[in-house]
């Protein structure tokens, strides 16, 4: 039985031509980027060529007095932590507050969990962070932001697209209201990176967090990309490396193997999204076409051209999705499972879905090697599945 992979959303298998640059610095055996011997100076050139290439890719200044920064993270979690502790912590130190009340944070509900984490971290430290409610659709409500803004807000971070429902944000909106009222603003573009284009400056953020291997490139390493002279508070500690912000020797093969990833997914963007549009078309009509009550979360709002999220009335989730997995199927249920007990999805949730629909909710997600014949055959696979579970008799069609 062939595998169909349909969880893109989270990893993409890596592209040959990455493995290849990697493969080719590997060989050179360059030495360490921080010494200062030419060895050492090299090795630096290597990484700093990459270092510049993914700003320019992703928008950013890359030259100049005021270019933006980029720093090598292991992955977007990191990259996430960097930009809301970092942040954070920088900008309450900073911050002389007359009211004496707690600094203030504010995210969405629909934020990925490394988010919320770091968030839970300031409620620990005597933060107050705030959300910012979205539509039914899974979009925030930007009108609602001047009114959560208080004096004491040093950082508001809102994801660019959603990892499971693949809505886009106004995240635009958001980074304007924010600069008005001299607020820090942060946005999570891990899911986003690759499949959109982003310009960091024309979004206006403070800062966007990355993951290479959300976008055909490696795991271990992602990126925060901060505009020039926003303070952040270091997380790793004990080195010099990165300005301060990130100690640890940078992978030299791996930032090669994000950068070059990008360029491909860049220079390809227009005829990908155009493909993916398509396949996510063919997938949701095709089950529609035989199990009509299906509904797709998110499906008004504009979306990532390779997400859907579908929810099958009737059919536990957790069955579906194992049912799906022995037909050889892979796919996310959407939700996470602790110590055997499923929790919602916390985005779904959020956006006022009923308890039948979110316990029957799946992620769909296809990627660059996604072809035409594997969603027609994962779509009859999915139809059989439900009409099996739900005890409904085949139609001729």
């Amino acid at each position: 039985m062939t595998i169909i992979y349909l969880d893109h959303n989270a990893t993409t298998p890596i592209r040959p031509e990455v493995v290849e640059a990697m493969r080719r610095v590997w060989a050179a055996g360059h030495a360490n980027p921080a010494s200062q011997h030419r060895p050492g100076q090299q090795a630096r050139w290597v990484l700093e060529h990459a270092r510049a290439r993914i700003a320019e890719l992703l928008g950013a200044e890359a030259h100049g007095s005021d270019a933006d920064r980029v720093v090598f993270t292991s992955g977007g979690t990191e990259a996430n932590h960097l930009a809301v502790l970092g942040i954070a912590h920088a900008a309450g130190a900073a911050a002389i507050v007359k009211s004496h009340e707690p600094p203030r944070a504010l995210i969405s509900p629909i934020e990925h969990a490394c988010v919320v984490g770091a968030a839970e971290r300031l409620l620990d430290e005597g933060w107050r962070v705030d959300s910012l409610p979205v539509s039914a659709d899974g979009v925030v409500e930007t009108a609602k932001l001047p009114g959560l803004l208080a004096p004491e807000t040093r950082l508001v971070s809102t994801m660019l697209a959603n990892h499971e429902t693949g809505v886009v944000q106004p995240v635009a909106e958001l980074a304007e209201t924010c600069g008005a009222a001299g607020v820090r603003c942060h946005t999570d573009a891990v899911q986003a990176a690759g499949k959109m284009p982003i310009d960091f400056h024309r979004l206006g953020f403070d800062a966007l967090s990355i993951s290479a291997h959300k976008f055909q490139g490696p795991v271990g390493i992602g990126a925060l990309v901060l505009r020039a002279h926003v303070a952040v508070e270091p997380q790793l500690l004990g080195g010099h490396q990165q300005e301060g912000l990130r100690s640890g020797t940078e992978s030299i093969a791996l930032a090669v193997g994000m950068m070059t990833a990008l360029e491909l997914c860049v220079a390809e963007q227009k005829e990908t999204t155009r493909r993916l549009a398509a396949l996510r078309e063919r997938f949701e009509a095709s089950l529609r076409a035989a199990l009509p009550q299906v509904v797709v979360h998110g499906e008004r709002a504009t979306r990532l051209c390779q997400t859907s999220n579908v929810a099958f009335p009737g059919v536990d989730g957790q069955v579906l999705f194992t049912a799906l997995d022995t037909l050889g199927v892979a796919c996310s249920i959407g939700a996470a499972c602790d110590s055997g007990a499923a929790e919602v999805s916390p985005t779904l949730r959020a956006m006022g879905v009923s308890r039948e629909l979110l316990a029957g909710s799946l992620r769909f997600s296809f990627g660059y090697s996604t072809t035409d014949s594997e969603i027609d055959d994962a779509v009859q696979r999915i139809i059989g599945a439900v009409r099996r579970l739900t005890g409904s008799a085949c139609r001729d069609e």
